[in-house]
């Protein structure tokens, strides 16, 4: 009984597999022909420009559009990792290169690759989106499957603190000051007038 117990587990779970990689790859597909839609109106309003003999200003409207594919690229992007992760393989951090999850060197390049452990939010919510729910319980479980997902989002948006810098002021050596003292000056006169005095009185007694 264990055996066709665990048989039907592992079947349901690849074809909750097979089912959320599929919903990835239409939604990859959707999001390419919104991009391609977004390119031919860009290249039409550059060529009305061009055309026309007025200024026409088209520089709101293409960073909007601009703005869109880059959410719908981020989209498309954050589709093919979660379905590299149902496959079990991921990107290599420094080619690209689509690797086994559990490779600790990328085959490629060479590159040792940084393994992360899933956090207690993505292992539930892998289990939840694999596992089979009963109808009446649909409901409860996408509410949930989103708090999972929000929780998971603002872990990786999580602000990294910043060491704090060392702002302590460093004394300075105090400089010294002191005046130094000035050798004297000898202000004495020389004893010349008193020599030239002297020899005036010898003179007078002579």
């Amino acid at each position: 009984m264990g055996f066709f117990s665990d048989l039907g587990k592992k079947t349901s779970e690849t074809a909750g597999k097979i089912s959320k990689e599929t919903k990835l790859k239409l939604k990859i597909n959707e999001n390419k022909g919104k991009i391609n839609d977004i390119y031919e109106e860009i290249g039409k309003k550059v060529y009305e420009k061009h055309i026309r003999e007025k200024d026409l200003c088209i520089k709101d409207d293409l960073e909007n559009e601009c703005a869109q594919i880059d959410s719908l690229s981020k989209e498309i992007e954050d589709a093919r990792l979660e379905i590299l992760k149902l496959n079990n393989k991921r990107l290599c951090c420094k080619c690209s290169a689509e690797i086994e999850a559990s490779a600790q060197f990328c085959p490629k390049c060479g590159e040792k690759q940084v393994t992360e452990e899933p956090t207690i939010q993505e292992e539930a919510l892998e289990k939840l989106e694999n596992s089979e729910v009963a109808p009446e319980k649909i409901q409860e479980a996408e509410a949930v499957k989103e708090d999972l997902k929000e929780e998971i989002a603002e872990q990786n948006n999580a602000i990294i603190p910043q060491p704090e810098q060392n702002t302590a002021v460093i004394p300075q050596p105090e400089q010294n000051t002191a005046v130094i003292s000035q050798p004297e000056q000898n202000t004495a006169e020389p004893q010349q007038s008193v020599e030239s005095n002297s020899e005036e009185t010898k003179t007078d007694n002579q």
